[in-house]
């Protein structure tokens, strides 16, 4: 999943998007309304997690406007503003959750894994292609009875090829879903993740290079 991160709290953002990172998503972070409007402009994001007392422009101001344009980004309002008051504004103004802080960090990983299920065609949370078998909740890779422990990055290269349901994706595509967008265009992450990740599963391969197009399980 790819996810935006606005909040106006440094050192709470980076929190948030270090261990939204650690869950194999790709994140990008801004510290104001303003930023996090260009930023939605410019990428399909899956969530947006959303401060409402952000600068620049309100928190809440991006959400209805973001909700009126029927996006398919879900929006989880993350705000130290926890009465149920509160509360029913946000989801009146489009919020699809709604998260008072103080949290615990489990609990927005769960949020965040729910309304990113719901921003994507539906798909069962066990991904299977002939013997390899991915649970996108438990963060499991199997192939037969091995079990493959793989990097945040590989888990989410693998996440993605397997959503595309035998589906040829470009590096440029793959580089768009799994990095978030201070991934230069030109680098080889891609070739050396997809490395990696063939290294792990074994043989026979299951990793198809469609010469000239891009790849695809």
């Amino acid at each position: 999943m790819r996810i935006l991160v606005a909040e106006d709290e440094v050192a709470l953002a980076e929190l948030v998007a270090s261990g939204l990172r650690g869950a194999a998503m790709a994140v990008d972070v801004v510290h104001d309304g303003l930023d996090a409007q260009e930023r939605l402009a410019l990428h399909d994001y899956d969530v947006l997690v959303l401060d409402r007392d952000l600068p620049g422009k309100h928190g809440d101001d991006v959400c209805a406007e973001l909700a009126a344009t029927g996006t398919r980004t879900k929006v989880l309002m993350l705000t130290a503003a926890g009465s149920l008051d509160d509360k029913v504004d946000g989801l009146r103004l489009g919020a699809d959750d709604y998260l008072t802080k103080p949290f615990e960090y489990p609990e927005l990983l769960a949020r965040v894994h729910a309304l990113g299920r719901r921003s994507q065609p539906a798909l069962p949370p066990v991904l299977v292609r002939g013997d390899l078998r991915l649970d996108v909740t438990s963060h499991v890779v199997s192939r037969g009875d091995r079990r493959i422990e793989l990097s945040p990055k590989e888990f989410a290269v693998l996440a993605v090829l397997m959503r595309a349901q035998g589906t040829v994706l470009s590096a440029e595509r793959l580089l768009e879903l799994a990095w978030d967008e201070h991934a230069d265009p030109f680098t080889n992450a891609v070739r050396v993740a997809l490395s990696k990740l063939r290294t792990k599963l074994g043989e026979p391969p299951v990793i198809e290079t469609v010469p000239g197009v891009g790849y695809r399980i």
